[in-house]
């Protein structure tokens, strides 16, 4: 699981540079498909990623609106805000507590801690893929989604 979530990390912040190449109005552009624009759909995988951890936490739901993230450097920041707290997290022995159900109160399903933080991966990979079509339509080469070549299994954890 550490693997996947240190992969979605990178490839973000590979986006993230990415969209330096790309004037505002572009970053904000709503598009077709997907949740909006580039800039909002970084906004949501990081926020998604964020509250699904907090449930987990048994921790109440931050609402984080994204017109106070309007740009592309508070994005970034948000998201290495919210990494850092993640990996502390992530840091106690989640193999313990997998099969320990979550109630979230925005969702009247019950979900294991597995199910949870495989859904946050495939969050992120699905909207990545999103990325990558928005990427080719304004024909500019997308973020590799290749797991392999990172050398993540080489890197030490952060946790």
């Amino acid at each position: 699981m550490q693997r996947f979530f240190e992969y979605n990390w990178q490839v973000r912040d590979e986006w993230f540079d990415w969209c330096n190449q790309l004037p505002y109005e572009q970053l904000v552009k709503e598009r077709s498909g997907g949740v909006g624009g580039i800039l909002y759909t970084l906004f949501h995988i990081i926020d998604v990623e964020y509250s699904w951890i907090r449930g987990i936490q048994g921790k109440e739901d931050i609402v984080i609106n994204f017109v106070d993230y309007h740009s592309l450097e508070k994005v970034r920041s948000l998201s290495e805000q919210f990494q850092k707290e993640i990996v502390e997290f992530m840091k106690i022995n989640l193999r313990e507590r997998k099969m320990e159900l979550v109630n979230v109160p925005w969702d009247n399903d019950t979900y294991t801690v597995d199910e949870i933080l495989h859904h946050i991966i495939a969050h992120e990979i699905h909207h990545i893929g999103q990325l990558s079509i928005w990427a080719r339509e304004l024909e500019l080469k997308p973020v590799s989604a290749n797991f392999i070549g990172r050398n993540l299994t080489n890197i030490k954890p952060r946790w």
